[in-house]
């Protein structure tokens, strides 16, 4: 096992994680920028280092600083967390080349399930479901044209190497094509820095359901069970839910042996995330893996009793999975609110400033992962995600209940947050039906 190990990341991710470390009894190093000197991760972690400016290309994406940091302090390895340089497979190279084990998978496995396409062809070929689409990336417009007539509009253009919802355009006629085209392109070149793209037929109003899958560096690789992540805004989500009231048993076990097949393709390890799309005929398509630790992990963590982290770090370390399939048993139901410094009624603008009360709702059945405490800072530099709440109910609607009583219970005052979207959404008759889609909250929550 490791004795020291440097996490290259802030909030409440960073807290998560040395948390787990201080559990396994590793040495635990933080590292921090000039906005998060008196961040709860640096107050929590056994060693602290600075490694530049606010701004997050310069500290928390600045590999130099981050590497010259590893070696200063001596440590075996790097969590990276979710964000920043978690699914940059230069930084996973670099660490290999200084020695420093990378807590998650290796540098090529990054590379060709974050280049959106290449993913895309890899299932094809391990007879994965994919939506229908381009095999590859998109050389022209006369084959979008082609393409988008055979598969019928409407068509998604999507940024081949595009995650987390960026660089993706809807076209439903052949003008509208063209303009996606461009418009997709440009925003890919400017994010991503790679202007290709692919396309893909748009399914009406689907589930976005996704698969928990770890895998050790002994060849073994299990599931956790799905989430259902539909309930998202511009594609970013903000309420999960494990499991899905979507999902049958022989769903679940179609979905989780596609999940392990496309892990398996590309001798995946350590804990990844296979997204799909269900339409509703229950057909499902594979559309990504992130290959990090999930926002939304916890929610798993709740139902299973695995604590996904620490075997992040077993693994790592190259021990074999602690659980075989077997093992795995679904207890109960857990739901997982995104809490942002973001005021929903103003159009989601970012609220910074200083936390002047910070109360969470606890109890039975409650887990709070957060970065913050009365006196904290927001900083308008990062991610507006201030806290993840969790519960756990033995059914659906125990666990719902049960967030509704842990939000009225929640005080985080001197900043606007989430929590009134939450609460909205809990007590709406459609969602708690179950009856959710990735337009759910355009459609029901947010048009009033």
């Amino acid at each position: 096992m490791f004795n020291k190990v440097l996490v290259a990341n802030r909030g409440e991710i960073a807290v998560r994680i040395i948390r787990a470390l201080k559990e396994l009894g590793i040495t635990s190093v933080a590292v921090f920028s000039e906005a998060d000197e008196d961040s709860l991760h640096v107050q929590l972690a056994d060693e602290a280092y600075y490694i530049g400016p606010a701004q997050a290309v310069k500290s928390y994406l600045n590999v130099p600083a981050i590497i010259e940091v590893a070696g200063k302090a001596g440590v075996d390895a790097i969590h990276p967390g979710y964000g920043f340089l978690s699914e940059n497979p230069h930084f996973a190279a670099v660490c290999e080349t200084w020695g420093i084990e990378f807590i998650g998978p290796n540098a090529s496995s990054i590379e060709r399930m974050g280049y959106k396409s290449m993913a895309r062809e890899i299932m094809i070929k391990n007879e994965v479901p994919v939506i229908p689409g381009t095999e590859g990336s998109i050389s022209n417009e006369e084959q979008a044209l082609g393409k988008a007539s055979e598969i019928g509009y409407p068509v998604l253009v999507k940024a081949a190497a595009g995650g987390g919802g960026r660089g993706i355009r809807i076209a439903n006629t052949p003008d509208e094509l063209k303009e996606a085209l461009a418009a997709a392109k440009r925003e890919a070149q400017s994010i991503f820095g790679n202007a290709e793209v692919y396309l893909e037929k748009f399914l009406e109003n689907p589930r976005h359901i996704e698969f928990q899958v770890l895998a050790d560096k002994q060849g073994n690789v299990i599931h956790l069970g799905e989430r259902e992540s539909s309930l998202q805004r511009r594609r970013q989500k903000i309420l999960e839910e494990a499991l899905s009231p979507a999902v049958s048993p022989e769903l679940r076990d179609k979905m989780s042996q596609a999940a392990i097949k496309a892990a398996k393709a590309v001798n995946y390890t350590n804990a990844g995330t296979v997204e799909f799309l269900v339409d509703k005929h229950g057909n499902f398509y594979f559309i990504e893996m992130n290959t990090r630790i999930q926002v939304e992990h916890p929610a798993t963590e709740m139902i299973t009793g695995v604590d996904i982290v620490k075997e992040q770090i077993r693994i790592a370390a190259g021990q074999p999975l602690s659980y075989k399939q077997e093992d795995i048993k679904f207890n109960g139901w857990a739901i997982e609110c995104r809490i942002n410094a973001e005021d929903p009624e103003k159009n989601f603008m970012p609220s910074p400033g200083t936390i002047t009360k910070c109360e969470f709702g606890l109890g039975s059945g409650v887990r709070v992962d957060s970065g913050i405490q009365t006196g904290s800072e927001i900083k308008p530099y990062y991610d507006s995600l201030v806290a993840k709440i969790v519960t756990w109910g033995k059914d659906r609607e125990e666990a719902i209940n049960r967030m509704q009583r842990v939000l009225s219970e929640t005080k985080i005052e001197g900043v606007q947050t989430t929590i009134p979207l939450h609460q909205k959404i809990l007590t709406n008759e459609s969602f708690q039906n179950g009856d959710i889609h990735t337009r759910f909250l355009e459609d029901n929550i947010l048009k009033s």
